[in-house]
């Protein structure tokens, strides 16, 4: 982490300085360390995880790793380069389980914690970077996502090592482009970017792109990027926007884009190969193109992401406005601060003119938010604007108002709410206890001590005890009110192994805590599923219980003998998955 400290002319700067900032750096990491990493294998897998860990399975059973597979039907909606990194992991851990499934994204949150670092580091002060380091690793989305199987991290890493490269290299964070290394570096970049791209889909090439152009056209300013497009002749406006990206307009970027084109494309074109069909690279132009332009799915409202982020950056976001009104004032770090915000507001308006939008497509925002709220708070109470203070004081007043009605929850249960006692209790009470007492205490010393730095501090044990208590322990004790493990297991018991006879009835089943050998029947239409019934192929179908009700329209009697557990708060049991058996032993009830 030598990088996150040393700073260019701090040669004579004390080395009890540096090892402070050392210190800091490692501290960061090894919090993030515990809080992405502990207990991670202890909750089941949930929506979209199953993806990653039954792709990696079928992958495994199957000997095809470039064709990935859910029940054997083809699901290519991602690149191939996330599912190995799982099967990498169930190498390293010794079984495919609900860890090895999440360890690619803890170590990648864990690398993205550091990496932002080191370019806070490069772009500010030692302070700067290490709380950056921790805003990140306390956001409630980032270290939601840092424990779940996905491939939204990685991309979040991937272009945190894209844009540290572009600032290491770039020299001075004013002016024109000034290139290091003959300009060689953009082949290393373009790897990067592609590397990145294996994992998600083409957002690792768009990101860094949109925001490397984005920032070295406004490195000098809004006024010098207007005069430049739109005073002098057409070529002249042309080769101004080029002399701003050098980094891409040279004749190294041939090569560079040639070679990562190569490294992206070459899975996709064994699996073509292997296989006859070009389905990858249609899924890519699909889930990356057409979604973007004519959307076909998650058409969210175009205001989705102003509000969301403040969800996804919780608890820190309370102080987001405020920390976005100093960084658009300040003037004693103009050039930095300007790539902050041109990071964030890239990334922002991207989003937001993409056609299909989802809360969590915008969390590659998160490193750029928690490096503008880390600025804020490592500033001098006389260094911040009257519109920033205003905006500090009402989000922290906000953040511990919510605290305070925190304290319902050390409530007993027949104290509670009438509507609320049909809930189980608060999970390990007294754990909750002493830690809403400990942030009770750190807002206390804030309000009392109403600075920077002392809102830095108090606000950094409120959000690391809240992700702690939530994600290390909350959680996992909740999984006694979840029934997607229990009931695959209990199909897999049931059957004795044997999935022969077994369908699927509108649904995709939990195939992989079954642990078939091979693909489950799906069936959508009812006479098609009565007909393979009729004919013996079928004799246990797993459904919903809403639906188990049209074979008994058809006539196809039928008998639950299993069923997902079902608690007094849920609205809609009927949307419970059932094992039945086909016959006329009994009837349903």
């Amino acid at each position: 982490m030598s990088a996150v400290i040393d700073e260019p002319g701090s040669a004579g700067k004390a080395p009890a300085s540096r090892d402070a900032g050392r210190a800091l750096a490692a501290g960061v990491m090894i919090l993030a360390a515990i809080l992405f990493f502990a207990r991670l294998g202890g909750r089941a897998l949930w929506s979209s995880e199953f993806r990653w860990a039954e792709i990696a399975r079928e992958m495994r059973l199957t000997g095809n790793y470039f064709w990935p597979t859910i029940n054997g039907r083809l699901y290519y909606d991602k690149p191939l380069g996330s599912y190995w990194l799982v099967l990498w992991a169930a190498d390293l851990t010794g079984a495919l389980n609900e860890a090895a499934a999440r360890i690619p994204c803890a170590i990648a949150g864990l690398a993205a914690v550091g990496l932002l670092m080191i370019l806070a580091r490069r772009l500010y002060d030692r302070r700067t970077a290490a709380l950056s380091g921790l805003i990140l690793a306390t956001c409630m989305s980032f270290v939601f996502f840092s424990r779940t199987a996905s491939a939204d991290v990685e991309t979040i890493t991937g272009e945190l090592a894209a844009l540290l490269l572009f600032v290491s290299m770039r020299g001075s964070m004013r002016g024109p482009m000034r290139e290091r290394s003959g300009g060689w570096w953009v082949v290393l970049l373009w790897l990067l970017m592609a590397l990145t791209s294996l994992t998600k889909g083409l957002l690792g090439f768009v990101l860094p792109i949109v925001v490397i152009s984005a920032y070295s056209c406004l490195a000098e300013g809004w006024h010098q990027f207007y005069d430049g497009v739109s005073i002098g002749s057409f070529w002249q406006r042309v080769n101004w926007l080029v002399a701003r990206n050098r980094w891409f307009f040279n004749w190294k970027s041939i090569p560079a884009i040639v070679l990562a084109g190569a490294v992206y494309a070459v899975p996709f074109a064994i699996s073509s190969a292997k296989t006859g069909s070009g389905a990858g690279f249609y899924m890519v132009y699909r889930e990356n193109v057409v979604r973007f332009f004519h959307p076909f799915d998650h058409r969210g409202p175009v205001y989705l992401y102003v509000y969301v982020i403040f969800a996804l950056m919780a608890p820190w976001s309370a102080l987001l406005p405020a920390a976005l009104a100093q960084a658009h004032r300040r003037q004693d770090h103009p050039e930095t601060d300007r790539f902050a915000l041109v990071y964030f507001w890239a990334t922002f308006v991207f989003f937001t003119l993409s056609g299909s939008r989802r809360s969590y497509y915008i969390l590659p925002i998160l490193p750029a938010g928690a490096m503008l709220i880390a600025r804020l708070l490592v500033q001098r109470q006389d260094q911040i604007s009257p519109t920033a203070g205003r905006l500090l004081r009402l989000g922290y007043y906000a953040l511990a108002a919510t605290i305070a009605a925190g304290a319902v929850l050390l409530l007993p249960a027949w104290m509670r709410p009438a509507q609320w006692r049909i809930y189980p209790p608060t999970p390990d009470h007294a754990l909750f206890c002493l830690f809403w007492i400990a942030c009770a205490a750190a807002v206390i010393y804030a309000l009392r001590n109403f600075r920077p730095g002392a809102i830095a501090a108090s606000l950094g044990i409120v959000a690391y005890l809240s992700m702690t208590y939530l994600y290390i322990f909350a959680m996992p004790a909740a999984e006694q009110y979840r029934g997607e493990k229990p009931f695959g297991e209990l199909i897999s018991h049931q059957l004795r192994g044997d999935m022969a006879g077994l369908a699927f009835f509108r649904v995709e089943g939990p195939v992989f805590y079954m642990g078939t050998s091979k693909p489950v029947p799906m069936y959508d239409d009812p006479a098609a599923l009565k007909s393979a019934i009729e004919t013996g192929g079928v004799r246990w179908v797993v459904a919903r219980k809403r639906d188990a009700d049209d074979l008994e329209t058809l006539g196809v009697p039928t008998t639950i003998v299993a069923a997902e557990a079902t608690f007094p708060w849920e609205a809609e049991v009927r949307n419970k998955q059932v094992l039945l058996r086909v016959g006329t032993e009994g009837r349903r009830t």
